[in-house]
């Protein structure tokens, strides 16, 4: 009797989990609230806009990449895009963009991050390039990125090759003490090297800010700024691992801290607008994840109110590429409907924007964006029973509150990973 009166509960807790994962209806004339891509236009005050990926390994999310930036180039003047990936790795891209150093496929493959290792980042990259090309150089475009999960060689090169430049002393004994430290070791340090690593970093940082207007002579101030900023990035990755238990929570304020320090130096080259693309779950602007932590994007919302401006992805069929826990990437397909997303069912196009301040116009809309729904949000792990429950491949969230706008993909294809 216990045995099937437990079968019964589990059965009934996967019903109701399962429960609204079908169709609902479309809602008429909703076509009219939908842009293209190309067509996206943003409120003149903003100097943030965020783009994020309801899923890392699709081709049409890292697509949209390079369109939604066509698009902020041409109609908002934004000259700067921000990825989630590693700050030195990135900026060894903008080598490549700005001055043809290496290939677009060297240049990917410096983020050491598997999601970015495909054909569409490499012809975003390579766009990038040749765009810069063509323009005058008030109007070129520049790549970062604001992670800082590796101590990769472009980071700590830099650091030490800003050293050699303005004092060499200094950059023999910080070599030295920085050997130990690389991508391939990191995960290996000992609690003790890595608080020894701390103090180093540290060491630096007040070294840098005591010298900075003998550095700034013997260099110039992006340089120096540049320097203090690699520091800086050492500093929080190494923090990371002496706070694992807070991870995810300090990676996000991390996440944006660094973004800030991107806006605010771009401002100083001229550039009062940045594009930022991260996954769903970090541009949001409500921490809506089941884990607990406070988003990016909620930070963002906190220090530049409107001027921080989200747009979100959604999805209806997904098949997409995950690592399956063993590192290994598998494909994965999904259908996946809410409210928002089934409400423009009958457009055509496979990929088109809904502005939400537009859609408000029709009061059926405007009802469906202030209803919590669960919203595509998977990352890069996944595992063949997450589909049985939404809870597991979804952030369920208040569209209107997260958002201010949303891309849907009716289909979306997988990724291939270039070895």
């Amino acid at each position: 009797m216990l045995k099937r009166s437990l079968r019964f509960l589990t059965a009934s807790m996967l019903l109701v989990a399962l429960v609204g994962c079908g169709q609902r209806e479309a809602v008429k004339d909703a076509a009219q609230y939908t842009n293209e891509i190309k067509d996206i236009n943003i409120p003149d005050d903003v100097k943030i806009i965020g783009f994020g990926e309801a899923t890392h390994g699709n081709i049409e999310f890292q697509t949209l990449k390079k369109d939604v930036f066509e698009a902020m180039i041409k109609n908002e003047n934004v000259h700067v895009f921000v990825l989630e990936g590693d700050f030195g790795g990135a900026q060894q891209i903008n080598q490549f963009i700005e001055n043809g150093v290496g290939t677009a496929e060297e240049a990917i493959k410096a983020l050491d991050y598997g999601i970015y290792k495909t054909e569409q980042m490499v012809e975003f990259v390579q766009w990038m390039h040749d765009y810069n090309q063509t323009v005058d150089d008030q109007d070129k475009i520049y790549f970062y990125g604001n992670d800082m999960q590796r101590y990769d060689c472009s980071k700590k090169k830099g650091l030490l090759d800003f050293y050699a430049k303005v004092h060499a002393d200094n950059a023999r004994k910080f070599t030295t003490k920085l050997e130990h430290v690389s991508n391939k070791t990191m995960r290996d340090l000992s609690d003790s090297q890595l608080l020894e690593l701390d103090k180093t970093i540290d060491t630096i940082i007040n070294d840098l800010q005591s010298n900075k207007a003998m550095y700034e002579k013997k260099s110039s101030k992006d340089e120096f700024a540049f320097a203090v900023q690699y520091a800086q990035i050492m500093k929080q990755r190494t923090q990371l691992f002496l706070n694992d238990g807070n991870y995810m929570n300090l990676r996000d304020e991390y996440l944006a801290e660094n973004l800030q320090w991107i806006v605010e130096y771009e401002a100083t080259q001229g550039h009062d607008k940045v594009l930022m693309s991260a996954h769903n779950g970090h541009i949001e602007k409500t921490s809506a994840t089941m884990a607990g932590y406070q988003s990016m994007g909620h930070y963002l919302s906190e220090i530049y109110k409107d001027q921080y401006f989200a747009i979100g992805t959604d999805f209806v069929k997904n098949t997409f590429k995950a690592q399956n826990g063993s590192g290994a990437r598998k494909e994965y397909t999904i259908e996946h409907h809410n409210a928002l997303v089934d409400a423009f069912s009958d457009i055509d196009n496979s990929i088109f924007y809904v502005d939400f301040e537009a859609a408000k116009q029709s009061k059926e809309l405007a009802n469906i964006l202030s209803k919590k729904q669960r919203m595509g949000n998977i990352g890069d792990d996944f595992r063949p029973w997450y589909k049985l429950t939404q809870m597991l491949y979804t952030i369920k969230m208040t569209p209107e509150e997260a958002y201010d706008g949303l891309i849907v993909v009716q289909e979306a294809t997988p990724t291939k990973i270039i070895d």
